[in-house]
């Protein structure tokens, strides 16, 4: 992510990942507006991309060549990626509230969410039919579809409902992928049987008649039933009944019919169509909130009505980022005409398509190649990003900000050092004004008490744990960079099997206008204590700043019965030594900080940092655990060492059985390692057997710096199996058995590497 020492002025939040909204940010990373933040609201960090969902979904592309990933694109453009679903909007406060985590914060806003089929009006079909749209929903249901396929032998019959360009397509591509998944398991193809459901007289008739009557004969041919003149009356388990009363036996029931909208639009109070879809004038801004802009599938250009179709919304990418530059700095608008006609591609299922254009049409698997070479060249620009160097600074736009914000400006850049460098009275006591601390009875002053320290209790004849953490934010997000953090300083606590009593956070806050500061403490917090909640320990105070960078840290207290306290120095020969959690946050987060990291890993990655290790730090403890550390900073190997040293004993590491992060292989084969890896490979004296050791491609990870990692537990190999389950039944599916501990020798290092 491009780094930038502006005050932010105003937030553009983007909600949905659309075609639109992808052009949007290359624009913005491109040319960065000065003092202008973007954060985009995202649901999936992948975005399918329809124009090739068929060529996906035939097997002619890979997930990745069909999708594009938004986390590499938000960081060149300097955006913030929120993986959360937007659920309304509150116009008055200027929130978009989000399902599962804090409202966020707009000054200006753009929709490009997409739409869905209508099944509403078709009893069932809610229940029993598969949407196409949201695409991303729909491809993992695809996935399941084609498992479900494979267990069970003997027949199996698809029905597409919705007989225009998207459902024949699809269809056709369903047929062509499957027949060929099930020769190569040498299974008939006579297995399936294909039914396409047409409401109208004819199939695909928004298109000249001659291009429908084509598709006709290529289904004909391939033995796909067709039934015209008659829609969906009824869905249910077992298939589709018909307005004229035929009933149709399905498997599976896909829905490719009318788009509709979410209901949330309306029930928010932008003004909609008859559909549910946006009203927005020329210029793509909403006709009745001045600061909302929508485009794709979701709007409905008042004076230009097209169909939904993902070529508009590609076409809307450009005038809506002009547009959008325009309303930051408060500038006229330009009005956008879309284009009248469309060339439409349609392919057949194998590598062959018809090509129209208002009355001509043509065919052939040459048009299939031209429909790939524009397909692969739009997302290239979206996947094959620049490598951008640090623009000279530059002034931000006078016309982002009002007097009293260019008070608030001048007044930054003469910050105080000192407690005058502490976040405002103000503006702290609003952003944890809504904040609610664990209810702790041993707490006798907490965060909300004016005084100057909190004051808690030590139960009778147990002993304080203290710990503390504190590093800068290496996400965009302050919401998941709270939980993350918290985890990572409670992890101290349980890994002494200790239990959590009180917390005091240290946050640095980066400079900016009093509005924006608060945002990003309250999101920041709101994290961290709903982590710091679930391990009952209170937020009692703790001390803000600002500074160039976000960054937290917490003091954690706790305590335990003094003859229960769980040490490094337990290690046993006869153990063996358990990992909670897979390695690769520190080379996953360096090929991040370069675009190189897929959206899924960091999603995979981050589903693990905020996973606390309580109930880990429980169950280990409850299998007789006679050591335990949590894995962190100096990597899987510095905090073993930490263990076999004060033990007096010698540790067999087995490499392979080491539990690995989705991606962490791939950057690592890139050579990125994080900045702390050179530092934490000296340990590698430690090691016997070397030579063979770092012939694994998996020997990088002992060294790769954690943050919020696993739990590394010695404890009684009779144990094991039943720790085992206890860890993978607490939601800990990557948890194993990675070594054994034997007695000192004098002839063995403190650690083997078995390759």
């Amino acid at each position: 992510m491009k780094s930038s020492a502006d005050p932010v002025l105003k937030d553009l939040v983007l909600i949905g990942g659309g075609h639109s909204h992808v052009a949007v940010l290359k624009s913005f990373g491109m040319k960065p507006v000065p003092g202008v933040r973007l954060t985009m609201i995202a649901r999936d960090v992948h975005t399918p991309y329809s124009g090739m969902l068929p060529g996906y979904v035939a097997g002619h592309y890979s997930y990745d060549e069909a999708h594009v990933d938004l986390r590499p694109l938000c960081r060149f453009a300097g955006a913030r990626l929120y993986q959360a679903e937007a659920i309304g909007i509150d116009f008055e406060n200027k929130l978009v509230r989000c399902d599962g985590r804090p409202p966020v914060a707009y000054d200006l806003l753009s929709i490009n969410i997409g739409s869905r089929p209508e099944i509403s009006n078709v009893p069932g079909a809610a229940e029993f039919a598969t949407p196409v749209k949201p695409i991303n929903r729909f491809v993992d249901k695809w996935h399941g579809l084609v498992e479900r396929i494979l267990e069970k032998s003997g027949p199996h019959r698809i029905g597409v409902v919705g007989a225009g360009a998207a459902g024949v397509e699809l269809l056709l591509a369903i047929q062509f992928r499957l027949r060929g998944i099930l020769d190569e398991l040498g299974r008939s193809s006579e297995e399936l049987s294909l039914h396409l459901i047409s409401q109208s007289e004819r199939i695909m008739p928004a298109f000249p008649e001659g291009v429908g009557q084509r598709f006709e004969q290529v289904m004909n041919e391939r033995g796909i039933h067709v039934y015209q003149g008659a829609g969906a009356a009824r869905a249910s388990n077992g298939g589709i009944t018909l307005s004229d009363g035929t009933d149709i036996n399905l498997d599976e029931i896909l829905w490719v019919t009318g788009a509709s909208a979410p209901d949330w639009l309306k029930q928010c109070g932008l003004d909609v169509d008859a559909d549910g879809f946006i009203t927005v004038s020329d210029a793509l801004q909403s006709t009745s909130h001045d600061g909302v802009f929508a485009a794709g599938d979701i709007a409905a250009v008042v004076n230009h009505p097209r169909p939904k179709a993902g070529v508009f919304a590609v076409r809307q990418g450009k005038p809506l980022s002009e547009n959008l530059r325009r309303a930051l700095s408060n500038q006229p608008l330009k009005p956008f005409s879309p284009q009248r006609t469309i060339l439409a591609l349609v392919s057949t299922g194998d590598k062959f398509a018809v090509a129209t254009k208002a009355n001509w049409a043509m065919e052939g698997a040459w048009i299939w190649k031209w429909k790939d070479w524009i397909d692969r060249r739009w997302m290239d620009k979206y996947s094959d990003l620049p490598e951008m160097e640090e623009d000279a600074p530059t002034a931000f736009d006078p016309g982002l900000a009002d007097a009293d914000t260019l008070k608030e400006i001048s007044a930054i850049a003469m910050r105080c050092g000192g407690c005058g460098a502490k976040v405002g009275a103000t503006v702290l006591s609003r952003a944890i004004s809504e904040l609610k601390p664990a209810p702790r009875d041993d707490i006798l002053i907490g965060l909300h008490e004016p005084d100057d320290a909190a004051v808690a209790e030590v139960p009778a004849g147990h002993v304080m744990v203290h710990t503390v953490d504190y590093f800068r934010s290496f996400i965009d997000d302050p919401y998941i960079f709270g939980q993350v953090s918290a985890n990572h300083s409670l992890s101290d606590i349980f890994a002494m099997g200790a239990q959590a009593q009180s917390a005091l956070a240290i946050a640095t806050v980066p400079y900016g206008i009093e509005r924006k500061v608060e945002d990003t403490l309250h999101q920041l917090m709101s994290g961290a204590i709903e982590v710091l909640n679930d391990a009952d320990a209170a937020l009692v105070g703790g001390h803000t700043s600002e500074g160039a960078e976000l960054a937290l840290g917490f003091s954690v207290n706790g305590f335990a019965p003094k003859e229960k306290i769980l040490r490094k120095a337990g290690m046993m020969p006869g153990n063996v030594l358990i990992l909670t959690k897979p390695l690769g946050t520190g080379t996953l987060f360096a090929a991040d900080m370069q675009q190189k990291a897929k959206g899924r890993w960091i999603e995979g990655a981050l589903a693990s940092m905020v996973q606390s290790n309580r109930l880990a730090a429980e169950a280990v403890y409850a299998h007789g655990a006679t050591a335990c550390t949590d894995i962190t900073g100096f990597g899987l190997l510095g905090h073993m060492v930490e263990m076999i040293r004060p033990s007096g004993v010698d540790v067999a590491i087995n490499l392979d059985a080491l539990p690995v992060m989705d991606g962490a292989l791939d950057t690592i084969a890139l050579g990125i390692l994080s900045s702390l890896q050179p530092a934490n490979v000296r340990l590698r004296r430690a090691i016997r057997n070397m030579e063979d050791a770092t012939k694994s491609p998996l020997y990088p990870l002992m060294f790769d710096p954690q943050t919020s990692g696993g739990l590394l537990a010695s404890l009684p190999a009779a144990n094991a199996d039943a720790c085992l389950a206890a860890l993978k039944a607490a939601g800990y599916g990557h948890a194993c058995v990675i070594g054994t501990v034997s007695a000192e020798s004098e002839h063995l290092e403190p650690v083997t590497l078995a390759p």
